[in-house]
């Protein structure tokens, strides 16, 4: 008799899950979002922030004394918006709707107002909050920024597919041409809940849930959620949660055209002199080939090619977390992407734990434990 086959087995995740545990989607989201449109920041020196884009690989849209917009080479919105301020920080991330019926739908079903955004961008958002503190725009309507010429993907001899005959392999040592926003990572003391408000609101769907070693029975602690397109596969991940002492941006992602727009966009960044986190190397969730960086106010940024596709038929991967199981080869995850370099970064999160561990949320001190082992693994 011959057995259905796993849909986890070799694919995205060890195993799927134990009965009873999360199901991953909302039974009836409010609305289904198509996509993560940009993220704001704010940050003192908008020259600095610039050089640091464009080194990077984005194009400049617009430019004030006050405000950045970066986009990438992909027809539709900026990518990123920076605005001028006092102090660096993490504002929050607008996703697009399928179209203004659907921002005025949530805003009925949350007691907000439909607002219009700025002329620069063009069309209407409303403003929520997530359990966690971060701002939620839901966005639609925008102007479409035309599509610009993008970096093209080299030819490759694989095996005995031959593809280039008497022609070189040459990649320039450029900044690579970021296409699009591919995803964001946050941090929450209220993982769960937080979780589920996205779940519900945003109807976006989970592709990996992870749980520490030994905690399974307690729940996931990270998730890896995509948007529900139905039949149209969508990247593995838009927006990825995970449980931690402190409310914060971990990292975000942004696509270039392939390996070789990775590897010489991160020679091209070293030689300007910035700072690179982690990399390269293959994740396991998602299988992205990755490379990780600073930018000059210390925000994690990466830059990613050859990510999975889901459509909405895949059910969950269940799989523990390590710091081993970050990437499939590459260097081992280093301190500093893991948050562990001694330094300001760490006392703040040491204090925001001790802080957590008193307060009224997810983070109790197994949690800690448990994350402590994540970082020792």
């Amino acid at each position: 008799m011959n057995e259905p086959p796993d849909a986890h087995s070799g694919l995205h995740s060890e195993q799927g899950a134990l009965r009873g545990e999360h199901p991953g989607r909302a039974v009836a989201p409010i609305v289904k979002i198509r996509d993560l449109a940009w993220l704001e920041f704010e940050k003192p020196d908008l020259v600095k922030a610039e050089a640091f884009a464009v080194a990077f690989g984005f194009t400049t849209v617009l430019r004030t004394a006050d405000e950045l917009q970066l986009r990438g080479t992909d027809e539709g919105s900026p990518c990123v918006i920076v605005r001028r301020a006092a102090r660096s920080g993490f504002v929050g991330a607008a996703f697009a709707a399928a179209d203004t019926a659907d921002v005025t739908r949530l805003a009925e079903a949350t007691g907000r107002t439909v607002r219009p955004l700025p002329e620069t961008l063009g069309g209407v958002a409303v403003d929520l909050t997530d359990p966690s503190g971060s701002a939620v725009r839901v966005v639609a309507g925008m102007h479409r920024l035309p599509e610009l010429p993008g970096q093209q993907s080299h030819e490759f001899n694989t095996g005995r597919r031959i593809a280039r005959i008497n022609a070189t392999q040459r990649p320039p040592r450029e900044p690579a041409r970021v296409r699009r926003l591919g995803h964001v990572v946050l941090q929450s003391t209220r993982y769960l809940e937080t979780l589920n408000w996205y779940l519900r609101h945003l109807g976006l769907i989970v592709s990996d849930f992870l749980f520490y070693e030994g905690q399974r029975e307690r729940g996931p602690v990270m998730s890896f959620l995509r948007c529900d397109r139905g039949s149209t596969p969508a990247d593995h991940h838009t927006l990825a949660l995970t449980l931690g002492p402190s409310n914060r941006y971990v990292h975000s992602a942004y696509e270039v055209c392939d390996l070789d727009a990775v590897a010489a966009g991160g020679e091209y960044l070293l030689d300007q002199g910035y700072r690179r986190s982690w990399g390269i190397g293959r994740h396991i969730q998602g299988s992205q080939i990755f490379d990780y960086w600073r930018d000059p106010d210390g925000f994690l940024v990466e830059h990613y090619s050859d990510g999975d596709l889901f459509d909405n038929t895949l059910e969950p991967g269940w799989a523990p977390m390590t710091a081993s199981g970050l990437a499939q080869w590459g260097p081992p995850a280093t301190k500093d992407f893991l948050g562990i370099t001694p330094g300001p970064g760490l006392l703040h999160e040491a204090r925001a734990a001790l802080s957590t561990l008193r307060g009224d949320n997810e983070f109790d001190l197994h949690r800690l434990r448990g994350l402590m082992k994540v970082a020792s693994s």
